[in-house]
């Protein structure tokens, strides 16, 4: 649906921020820690006690709940004409093991909460709204990640979905229909006018700039490999220096080319968005007194388009022959797998700026540098993201955090962002 601007009456529109955090909190004590976060895997007990929760505070608000094979839900407040496909926000309740209180319970509870606003309001959309939460979005229990948002868009079979195992070998159907939620619409049957994700920024970027909002671009593209450098294991006392094959520092030189390639390859305005991370290491034979014969890494590189990610992968493969080729090691780079870098919509993102500029909130350009449900659903729909300071960049973590006031004003841009596209019914 074509954006309209917002009639000024509606223009001080603003969300309950005690509400939203009210529920958020309650949410919360659903797999609560002792550590103050919340460990609630897909598909289990606590999943299905949050999905029950948020489906009757959905049903409180007058909305209609349609689920589909893949668990998916999907909460509507019907518009004027709901023949228009509907506006839509969502993200996940699913949480890592020493999750948080917001990394994706955020996105679901600020699009209820815009909901409870419009009620509390009286105002009825042109178009429907509607809330969704998307199923294993964390992969911390079931792989792939980002599941139910994937079979949604077609990016892989809800027959492979059902078949994931998690480590006791039960099955993604089988937990599905444990705790109650295999649906009986088809994923992707299911229009989507537009859709935005509202969601904590999971890094430093805006807490260390001093701003509320992040107009997100888009999220980078992602390449993995694992690496491995082949020299020769030797005693470590007799061997002198200058007749090693020593695996380990020849490696050591390419894991520090990884993070200088990420600095070689800025964004083309300049802003830093190349990334690049050794976070796996494992050095054979990993004995105090041998030259380490084999050494296998991960490399870990990302930006913002995918040239930027092919300019990264030449660059780190022709450093690699070149140490090989002064040291006379062998160096083999596997790619192990890849995302694309995923611009997301302009209408979308200027509805996302707009709004903040609306609102006095103040605001950057910002990018993804991880994955979330929207990526796939810009494949359907126009999408966009906004993003929200958390204390210290922590996410993942039971300590991650958000300040009331963040949580509110993200709230509110989502509000006036939806609201500009699925318009405000005449009278």
């Amino acid at each position: 649906m074509k954006a309209t601007p917002l009639p000024e009456k509606l223009q001080g529109l603003r969300v309950n921020g005690a509400r939203l955090w009210d529920s958020l909190m309650e949410l919360a004590q659903i797999g609560a820690t002792e550590k103050g976060g919340v460990c609630r895997l897909t598909l289990t007990d606590l999943d299905k006690q949050g999905r029950d929760l948020i489906s009757r505070w959905a049903k409180e608000a007058g909305m209609t709940i349609t689920i589909d094979k893949i668990g998916n839900g999907f909460l509507r407040r019907p518009g004027r004409n709901n023949a228009l496909p509907p506006v839509m926000t969502g993200s996940h309740i699913d949480t890592q093991p020493t999750g948080g209180k917001f990394d994706g319970n955020y996105g679901v509870l600020a699009g209820l909460e815009v909901v409870r606003t419009l009620n509390d309001a009286g105002i009825e959309t042109e178009a429907p709204i509607e809330v969704a939460w998307w199923t294993n979005e964390e992969g911390s229990r079931f792989v792939p990640v980002m599941m139910g948002s994937g079979v949604f868009a077609k990016a892989f079979t809800l027959e492979t979905a059902y078949a994931a195992k998690d480590v006791d070998g039960k099955s993604v159907k089988d937990e599905l229909a444990r705790i109650g939620y295999i649906g009986e619409q088809e994923p992707g049957d299911h229009p989507i006018g537009c859709y935005f994700e509202t969601h904590i920024e999971q890094g430093p970027v805006l807490e260390d700039n001093k701003k509320t909002i992040g107009v997100v671009t888009g999220v980078l593209g992602i390449r993995w490999y694992d690496c491995v450098v082949t020299g020769m294991e030797a005693h470590a006392g007799p061997t002198p220096m200058a007749l090693r094959k020593d695996a380990l520092q020849v490696a050591t030189k390419l894991m520090q080319e990884v993070v200088a390639c990420a600095h070689r390859h800025p964004q083309a305005d300049g802003s830093n968005h190349g990334r690049g991370t050794v976070g796996m290491v494992q050095v054979f034979p990993n004995s105090r007194n041998v030259i380490p014969g084999r050494v296998k890494f991960s490399i870990d590189l990302r930006n913002s388009s995918d040239a930027l990610c092919d300019a990264m992968d030449a660059d780190i493969r022709a450093v690699a022959a070149q140490l090989s080729a002064e040291s006379g090691l062998s160096i083999e780079i596997t790619p192990v797998s890849s995302y694309p870098a995923q611009p997301f919509h302009a209408e979308c993102v200027n509805a996302v700026q707009a709004a903040a500029e609306r609102l006095g909130y103040s605001n950057m350009p910002a990018v993804s540098g991880a994955g979330h449900d929207a990526v796939y659903m810009v494949r359907l729909a126009p999408a966009g993201m906004i993003f929200i300071p958390c204390k210290d960049g922590i996410s993942h973590n039971e300590i991650e955090d958000a300040a009331p006031a963040d949580i509110e004003a993200g709230c509110n841009v989502l509000l006036h962002a939806m609201l500009e596209r699925a318009g405000v019914a005449a009278g």
